[in-house]
């Protein structure tokens, strides 16, 4: 689903973090953990076809992103955005489907309110539920624990199991570590860290 060779992006031509070397099959389970500033982010970024400056090579099948910014339009309703994610996917989803899928994830009640009056946690609920009527594979996902209570990250680490468990993958940059059976630890060690130990030698 997903092959990273010697790949580390740059910014402003400097590399953030060490050549990673990596290969995502079905069923598996990414986490990305690394200091503020190693590079997470901008790795997810460049694996969605948003950063270009990087060396290496990578190749993605479809995918489905979600970063910092969860692409809800504030003046439509849950109901409505995901609708329109299903449209910009090509899906024809019944809008059954679309509740249900709210419902999953606890904002069924909230399905025909603007957006812009859910509370973050409920906003993050909201494009939680897109995630459930994707019907892309591999999931690249930025911080998914932000803004979520206890029980929401319960219902968190469900989806992502059930997704790895039905031949899904994911890739999950975190500061928190996420409890799914199974995942692999990959941490980005920045660029600056390895000139640092090279010197102290």
């Amino acid at each position: 689903m997903l092959t990273l060779n010697a790949l580390s992006c740059e910014r402003d031509g400097q590399a953030l973090f060490v050549p990673l070397n990596l290969a995502v099959e079905s069923g598996d389970f990414i986490e990305l953990m690394g200091a503020n500033g190693a590079g997470k982010s901008t790795l997810l970024r460049t694996l969605a076809g948003l950063h270009s400056q990087y060396l290496g090579q990578y190749q993605a099948d479809a995918f489905l992103y979600q970063g910092h910014r969860l692409g809800l339009d504030g003046l439509l309703s849950p109901l409505e955005n995901l609708a329109w994610f299903a449209g910009l996917e090509g899906q024809e989803i019944q809008r059954d489907a679309l509740l249900d899928a709210l419902a999953t994830t606890g904002v069924l009640g909230k399905a025909f309110a603007p957006c812009n009056t859910l509370s973050a946690g409920q906003q993050r609920r909201a494009a939680m539920a897109r995630w459930l009527v994707s019907d892309k594979v591999l999931w690249l996902l930025d911080e998914p624990l932000t803004a979520l209570d206890t029980d929401a990250q319960t219902l968190l680490r469900s989806i992502l199991a059930e997704h790895c468990a039905k031949g899904g993958a994911v890739v999950c940059a975190t500061h928190s570590p996420i409890d799914v059976a199974g995942k692999v630890t990959v941490t980005l060690q920045a660029h600056d860290e390895l000139l640092q130990q090279g010197e102290a030698h």
